[in-house]
């Protein structure tokens, strides 16, 4: 492949990579809201604890997409994917804090206690937390065989078709 041609090659292969990550993150993020308003209003739980358990029902539910939606084509350095599925953990359990942080800072810290503002602040912690778990998930958690990053595979096979195009005057 030629020089002109390798980095839109790759933006794109990482666009696609971000598009499948915010899939699986748009649905993580409409169980982490769902259940934790739900535990607020069904249990009244403090926010702080419900939100953990929210953000632990959206993880679990994140790793079942990104291992065989957005990554299903990375080959794996165990079989098992034990290594995998503990660096996933370790690092969503960062996430879990930055994003529970967020809400404890503004619950506890700027005195923010009411259904809008808990909804607002998971909202900032989510997006903070994203931005963290992207980077990590990709540089350390969903790596080949080889410990390169990741790769995304075309359906057609394992190239993307390359096309050069050619002006003519007629």
């Amino acid at each position: 492949m030629s020089g002109r041609h390798a980095l839109p090659s790759r933006s794109g292969k990482l666009y696609r990579e971000i598009a499948k990550f915010g899939i699986v993150g748009a649905s993580g993020f409409v169980v982490n809201l769902a259940v934790f308003n739900l535990i607020r209003a069904a249990v009244h739980w403090q926010p702080v604890r419900a939100s953990v358990v929210a953000t632990a029902c959206a993880v679990l539910g994140n790793y079942v997409g990104l291992r065989y939606f957005a990554y299903r084509n990375q080959d794996r350095d165990d079989g098992g994917g034990r290594k995998e599925l503990g660096l996933f953990l370790f690092f969503s359990a960062v996430g879990l804090v930055i994003e529970n942080g967020v809400l404890y800072a503004t619950t506890y810290g700027l005195g923010w206690q009411s259904t809008l503002s808990y909804n607002i602040s998971k909202f900032l912690g989510i997006g903070i937390a994203t931005l963290f778990r992207f980077w990590s998930y990709r540089t350390w958690v969903f790596r080949t065989a080889d410990g390169t990053p990741p790769r995304t595979v075309a359906r057609g096979g394992p190239q993307e078709p390359v096309f050069q195009a050619t002006w003519e005057r007629t």
